[in-house]
């Protein structure tokens, strides 16, 4: 096929390109020289050179052009089918190994990061006895290539060396390259090697070279060389060990790590020495010594580890309380030995009698207070459980005064159970002022409250106007806003359980105190925030104005000394801005109460419209007797006309008692309205009797009380006959005859005789029509 193939260009390539999921899956090992070579060239041109480097190591050497793929793997640095082509093809295993490390040493030697692991992976599976990247090595060959990587990794010079090459340049590229993976490499091979001497030769000679390279040497940080003991450490502590180490060099490790001139990787060098020890190195060490330098080192995880091997779990609350990292958990660390059980008493005590003294340092102690106290702190404890008495909560607080006196007001508002003169005297002691205004004003001393926040305003304004008077430099006004700001919320707060002569006694003093900078400052020459101030002043005017009344203010500004000698001027900005201020205000004043006027005035037109209209009655008879007001002329009867529609003779409601006495004056009340709550009450009966839920007594009783008195009853009659008019029947009867007849006409007028008698053709006959239902407003 291929022949025909190779006619067509297009054809060749998809045919070439077919092939390579056979090969990748070995399903197809074996082809001709040719088709293998137009296969890598035809990948090549088509930039696919990973492909390329898949197939040819999944490939019979046999099928290959050696020359031509090996130079095609150098130009395009396909390391893995280069070592794949030396090793099958040729049998060579360590001419791979050197020039990829020709490739890879100046770069590492340059500082720089690579990522390209085929000579490290080459070197372990040469060990091993695997070929790289696939397959094994020939067994008759094993021996002899174990042989030939070791001779080739501990070379003292590398060929072609310059005369700056360090010692063992290829086991120092290695560790350069990655240490611990490279150590990890040579821990498998030591597993397969433990019974072959020669290896276990190689072995002890690797490690002497290992331990020259790295501790003789400073180009290794100290993460490297903690692996390099840790490695050590792993196999010295094997049953079957053969490896010997000086344990001097032990000690220079341990030196190296708890160094105390280098602070630097801190965390680093106390996590590999940690390391070290979990893996069985604690056994190169004299214990006390190691302690004594971790404590110098203020490796406090190091000394953990020691002391938890000899229970004496009370000193490890030392190594937490040192520990800046950690020394929140030493808590939950007591909790532990206390709870948890596996402990035995003696030692469950010590951490008590260790956590017992150490309760008495103040930090300790706060810390401890905290956690119980701030509900803040996420700890929830039920206070009342506790039953913690107010001395202790005030002794917190004064230790709160100590280490976080800008919390004390944040705290003070979450917590319970303390007193407030003794508090207020704890912030006295420790001049926390703005806190002890906060107390006295929750006392209720307000005007205490207020002196301390002025006196601290009065030194905060004396202090930048001072400090601008003797230098240039220009202060932060933050401190006094915020004093001025915490003042008026003060003032605000408070005004308003106040009388008049109090809220002047605080507003007063805070604006004099604003002013008094001002009176000081000379016209011709301004003080620094000189214009800040003003605004300030301008804000406590502002602010009080809701308070105290505006010609107040002024009356108190001019019976000022300075002020009364012409220095108006120098005060024309505050005034102006406080008249604009008037301004503004009674417009607003105005234009509100206009709006209320409209309001108010719509509303009793309204009202007024609503009471003058006329009434309009349902029916044009009373709603008691039933007759036509008109028609009873018995007696001089005033007609009564509710808003609801029903009309009544006033005797009518007389006699029915719908009359309320209200103020002295008679007021009528519609007796329909009224008696409706009766007629529901009566259904609501009725439905309760087929229901069983009132007894025949009950219902005799109901049944013997009048419904309608003798006058009623007569009148009811004559609406009955009023009203009376032909059977529904014999109407819809005469309605259902045949009405397409054109003589029936019913309501024609030209028809007589005693044969047609109809109903319609009576003088008398009327409908009575009924309106639809009138719906109250």
């Amino acid at each position: 096929m291929y022949d025909k193939l190779s006619e067509n260009s297009v054809a060749k390539g998809v045919f070439l390109e077919c092939l390579e999921p056979y090969i990748l899956s070995d399903k197809l090992v074996g082809i001709t020289p040719q088709v293998m070579k137009d296969l890598i060239v035809h990948f090549q041109d088509k930039k696919l050179m990973e492909n390329v480097e898949a197939l040819i190591v999944h490939m019979d050497i046999t099928s290959l052009d050696i020359q031509q793929v090996v130079l095609m793997c150098w130009e395009n640095r396909l390391y893995d089918a280069m070592i794949y082509v030396y090793n099958r093809g040729m049998n060579e295993f360590i001419s791979p190994m050197e020039k990829l490390f020709r490739v890879i040493a100046p770069p590492l030697n340059a500082g720089k990061t690579l990522t390209d692991l085929a000579s490290l992976f080459s070197s372990s599976c040469c060990l091993a006895g695997r070929a790289y990247p696939l397959g094994d090595i020939p067994e008759d060959l094993v021996p002899l290539v174990k042989n030939q990587v070791f001779e080739f990794l501990i070379r003292l010079h590398s060929t072609e060396a310059s005369p700056e090459e360090e010692i063992y340049p290829y086991v120092r590229t290695l560790l350069h390259f990655d240490t611990r993976e490279f150590l990890n490499v040579l821990a498998l091979t030591f597993e397969d090697f433990k019974n072959d001497k020669q290896a276990v030769e190689y072995q002890q000679r690797i490690v002497d070279i290992l331990l020259k390279v790295m501790v003789e040497n400073s180009d290794f940080t100290p993460s490297q060389v903690g692996c390099l003991f840790t490695f050590l450490a792993r196999q010295l502590a094997k049953p079957d060990n053969t490896l010997f180490v000086n344990r001097t060099l032990f000690d220079q490790v341990l030196e190296f790590l708890c160094s105390p001139d280098d602070d630097s990787r801190h965390s680093e060098r106390q996590q590999v020495l940690l390391e070290l020890l979990q893996a069985g190195g604690i056994v190169q060490f004299e214990e006390n010594r190691l302690i004594r330098m971790a404590e110098k080192a203020e490796f406090y995880q190091i000394c953990e580890f020691m002391y938890e091997r000899e229970h004496q779990y009370d000193k490890i609350i030392d190594c937490y309380l040192r520990d800046p990292l950690r020394e929140e958990e030493v808590f939950n660390y007591i909790h532990n030995i206390l709870s948890i059980p596996g402990h035995s008493a003696e030692e469950k005590q010590s951490v008590w009698q260790k956590a017992m003294d150490h309760i008495e340092n103040q930090v300790l102690l706060f810390k401890f207070l905290r956690s119980l106290l701030d509900p803040r702190e996420g700890i929830h404890v039920n206070q009342e459980s506790l039953q913690i008495s107010p001395c202790i909560t005030e002794q917190f607080i004064e230790l709160l005064c100590q280490f976080k006196p800008n919390q004390v007001i944040e705290t003070l508002q979450v917590l319970e159970c303390y007193r407030l003169e003794e508090t207020i005297q704890i912030t006295q002691k420790y001049q926390l002022h703005e806190v002890t205004a906060y107390l006295l004003e929750k006392k209720g001393d307000i005007h205490g409250a207020f002196l301390i926040m002025l006196e601290r305003l009065q030194g905060k304004l004396q202090e930048i106007t001072h400090h601008s008077e003797n230098t240039k430099e220009d202060p932060s006004l933050k401190d006094v806003e915020d004093t001025v700001v915490e003042t008026i919320a003060l003032c605000q707060r408070n005004s308003h359980n106040l009388n008049q002569q109090q809220r002047e006694a605080l507003w007063f003093p805070l604006l004099e105190a604003m002013m008094a900078p001002q009176k000081l400052a000379s016209s011709t020459t301004p003080y620094l925030h000189s214009e800040a101030l003003k605004s300030l002043t301008m804000q406590v005017l502002n602010s009080m104005a809701a308070f105290i009344a505006l010609p107040s203010i002024l009356q108190r500004i001019l019976q000022d000394p300075v002020y009364g000698k012409g220095k108006l001027g120098e005060i024309q900005g505050l005034i102006l801005g406080m008249l604009d201020t008037f301004n503004y205000e009674q417009t607003l004043l105005e234009t509100t109460t206009s709006l209320l006027n409209q309001d108010l005035h719509w509303s009793l037109c309204n009202l007024r419209a609503s009471v003058t209209k006329g009434l309009n009655p349902k029916q044009d008879y009373c709603s008691i007797c039933l007759q036509q007001y008109k028609r009873r002329q018995e007696m001089a009867d005033e007609i009564i006309v509710f808003s609801c529609g029903h009309l009544y003779h006033s005797f009518c409601l007389q006699n029915k008692e719908c009359t309320v006495e209200i103020e002295g004056q008679i007021r009528w009340t519609c007796y329909k309205c009224n008696s409706s709550n009766k007629v529901g009450k009566l259904s609501e009966n009725s439905s309760e009797i087929k229901k069983g839920r009132i007894t025949p007594s009950q219902v005799r009783l109901a049944a013997s009380e009048p419904v309608l008195d003798p006058q009623q009853i007569q009148a009811f009659d004559q609406l009955c006959h009023l009203y009376r008019g032909s059977s529904r029947l014999a109407l819809l009867t005469e309605l259902s005859q045949n009405r397409s007849s054109d003589s029936y006409r019913p309501f024609s007028g030209s028809q007589s005789g005693p044969a047609f008698n109809s109903i319609f053709q009576n003088e008398n006959f009327q409908l009575q029509l009924i309106p639809p239902p009138v719906t109250e407003d």
